[in-house]
């Protein structure tokens, strides 16, 4: 497993990004859960941890695709789906169980 940062370090609505093995993932908190997602966005490789993220959503800064963050894909098109990681919290700190 992959530290990634105490829940606390991990504001509401904001992102991290963790690289893994070249990987760049991006662990997000929204509404108090944990997600952790390829950074890469599928349309042009955009870092999606910098774009706009709601209680329902992650927008991607520069081509604004949008992605519904519980069902880990493009809210206009589902079938095009993000990559996504397991994440296991223990005693406040965030883990990628890669």
């Amino acid at each position: 497993m992959i530290k990634v940062c105490h829940v606390n370090d991990l504001p509401e609505k904001s992102a991290k990004v963790v690289m893994v093995h070249d990987t760049p993932i991006a662990v997000f908190n929204v509404e108090g859960k944990i997600f952790a997602w390829d950074n890469r966005c599928p349309h042009r490789g955009a870092s999606l941890a910098d774009g706009y993220i709601t209680d329902k959503t992650v927008q991607c800064k520069f081509h604004l695709w949008i992605f519904d963050i519980k069902k880990e894909c493009a809210a206009a098109n589902e079938a095009i789906k993000l990559k996504s990681f397991p994440v296991v919290i223990r005693e406040g700190e965030i883990f990628l169980d890669i």
